[in-house]
């Protein structure tokens, strides 16, 4: 069974940084591209990040420059570093996989930035 758990979020300041985290079981992870999402209270999901099982990786426009989306296959880990951070940052941010054509997602974790 597919497992994601994302780690890592928390409250912290405008312009301060957080890394968070998506671990990942029972499948062979470095085959398989992984998705950061986010999603505010009464909207939809929206993409920040993805990356390839080359490692290659895209954004979406607002966390260009700002967000760095990594991954290590050693610990079944994929990462997304965010600087610069902005109160409209505050949100919940998901990590996602798809294996065998199904969508799997982890729980979420709360990003909150205070101006």
């Amino acid at each position: 069974q597919v497992q994601l758990v994302e780690s890592g979020g928390g409250l912290v300041q405008a312009g301060g940084s957080l890394r968070l985290s998506c671990s990942a079981s029972s499948f062979i992870f470095s085959s398989f591209a992984f998705g950061w999402y986010r999603q505010a209270p009464g909207k939809q999901r929206e993409l920040v990040a993805t990356i390839r099982s080359g490692g290659i990786s895209n954004y979406a426009d607002s966390a260009k420059g700002r967000f760095t989306i990594s991954r290590y296959n050693a610990k079944r880990t994929v990462y997304l570093q965010m600087n610069s951070l902005k109160p409209e940052d505050t949100v919940v941010y998901y990590c996602k996989v798809v294996v065998d054509r199904s969508d799997y997602w982890g729980q979420g974790t709360q990003v909150t930035v205070s101006s």
